[in-house]
């Protein structure tokens, strides 16, 4: 098995305000998927969202508060993954429901070097 991480990021300008009702529905939409996983035996580390908050070191010397502010997109959490190949790993981002809010999913492979 291969370790993947699913990177997912969102542009927090441009995502629609949500009703409580919308967003209880939008967690549950991934409880379920990220269940849906788990249940294939897939899930490795369901991750976390992650604070807007942070800091971006350039060098030991330069540090900038962050994170990214001069990307569109902000990293608002991640999961591990194990599957037995990329297009598998990729199947499984395909139904994330970071979709629905004009999100995205970065795919990368870990490297046991």
């Amino acid at each position: 098995m291969k370790e993947f991480l699913l990177v997912f990021r969102a542009d927090l300008k441009n995502m629609p305000k949500s009703s409580p009702e919308e967003m209880q529905a939008r967690t549950k939409g991934w409880m379920d998927w990220i269940g849906g996983i788990a249940a294939q035996g897939k899930l490795k580390d369901r991750g976390n969202r992650l604070t807007l908050e942070g800091k971006v070191l350039q060098s030991a010397d330069v540090i900038t508060d962050g994170p990214y502010f001069e990307i569109k997109e902000s990293i608002l959490g991640y999961s591990l993954i194990n599957t037995d190949s990329w297009e598998n790993a990729v199947e499984i981002a395909k139904s994330c429901p970071i979709f629905k809010a004009n999100g995205t999913v970065e795919v990368r492979e870990i490297s046991v070097l």
